[in-house]
């Protein structure tokens, strides 16, 4: 299961750097609006030290992280919805993510000119928010008149989506994204067709200079103020600084350079982590003289699923689960011992995989 975030943002915000801070797969920025003509896709490694620390003691041939796939959209402007700078195709890419990173310059540079002719991330926030409102109330609008024309008929199923939608539409009308609408989990799962743009989860990048890398500045404060309420996480990324960091090659030099910029990780590795939290995503292991690996699954999921996670057969022919906590088998050292110890626990079908299991299934096909 990967996780698919898109990173987006107003044009010229920086949002080309903070994707070649994170991926293997470097995309061109260019300090000119409107100047890239498609989305960059890059993937990369979660960080987890939790993977070496297993290997420490399994000595396996080679340690797998889970994956994340990065999707640089190209930069949005007032009324992308309708058309202008990249238009609607890019609205299209943001359909097809999982949750949204929205970036927003918080830096001064009189080099770096703003679309707006000023930098102010709220109203940057607020610009992209409506752009997104819109496609989704077109789409919404289409699906109302679909739905009015079956409900003639005396369709139930239909009557009920109908509901829905005026629910949404007047949401909407008030400006509000589909996420904060008083729909039920149940409700907002017959609607999933619409791929609504503003029900995705989303959080808050910051792009600051580098001498805000560590306390942020005014701009990151009056976002801050501006989302208390809403159930997400505002970062602070000094992307010019980081990208100067990724490029080296050597892990000691990286730790110097961060280091000394006063920052004790990479920012994009908080990033990943807060996306796998607003994704409701964990992690479980499996280790093995062969490889020492992480898999990617929702929260909640049982066990058989999880294992569908590493193969279908896996899942199809499920009988047991063999788990051994993260922290029983760092104290004990070994398999052998968290057996000797009453550690390692035999689950069936309806075990609800928690986070930093130690997973081996047993199956049969």
């Amino acid at each position: 299961m990967a996780l698919n975030c898109g990173i987006i943002g107003i044009t010229n915000i920086g949002k080309t750097t903070i994707f070649n801070c994170i991926s293997s797969s470097k995309a061109q920025s260019s300090s000119y609006a409107f100047s890239a003509s498609k989305s960059n896709i890059g993937m990369i490694d979660v960080p987890d030290e939790r993977l070496h620390k297993l290997d420490s003691l399994v000595k396996s041939k080679r340690i797998v992280p889970a994956i994340v796939e990065i999707v640089d959209i190209p930069g949005l402007a007032k009324g992308s919805s309708k058309g202008e700078g990249v238009g609607n195709k890019f609205l299209s890419d943001i359909q097809q993510t999982d949750a949204l990173i929205h970036v927003l310059r918080c830096f001064d540079d009189e080099n770096l000119s703003h679309i707006e002719g000023s930098v102010n991330p709220v109203r940057d926030k607020e610009i992209v928010d409506l752009e997104l409102q819109i496609k989704d109330m077109e789409m919404l609008e289409r699906k109302i008149q679909r739905l009015e024309k079956v409900v003639r008929s005396g369709d139930k199923q239909a009557k009920k989506e109908l509901e829905i939608c005026n629910v949404y539409k007047e949401h909407f009308e008030n400006f509000q994204p589909a996420r904060t609408a008083n729909v039920s989990e149940e409700d907002r799962k017959l609607l999933t067709d619409l791929f609504l743009l503003t029900e995705k989860p989303v959080l808050y990048v910051c792009n600051v200079d580098d001498a805000s890398a560590v306390t942020g500045n005014h701009y990151v404060d009056e976002l801050k103020e501006i989302v208390k309420e809403d159930n997400t996480e505002v970062l602070v990324i000094a992307g010019k600084l980081e990208s100067e960091i990724a490029e080296l090659e050597n892990a000691e030099d990286r730790k110097e350079f961060l280091t000394d910029a006063g920052l004790n990780e990479p920012g994009v590795n908080r990033l990943i982590q807060s996306a796998y939290k607003i994704l409701n995503l964990q992690a479980f292991f499996t280790a093995g003289p062969m490889e020492v690996r992480a898999w990617t699954i929702k929260s909640g999921m049982k066990a058989p699923k999880a294992a569908g996670v590493i193969h279908s057969d896996l899942e199809r022919g499920f009988i047991r689960a063999e788990v051994m906590k993260y922290s029983d088998f760092m104290e004990l050292g070994s398999e052998q011992a968290c057996k000797e110890a009453g550690k390692l626990f035999v689950e069936g079908k309806n075990y609800i995989v928690e986070e930093g299991d130690i997973m081996h299934i047993r199956f049969n096909v």
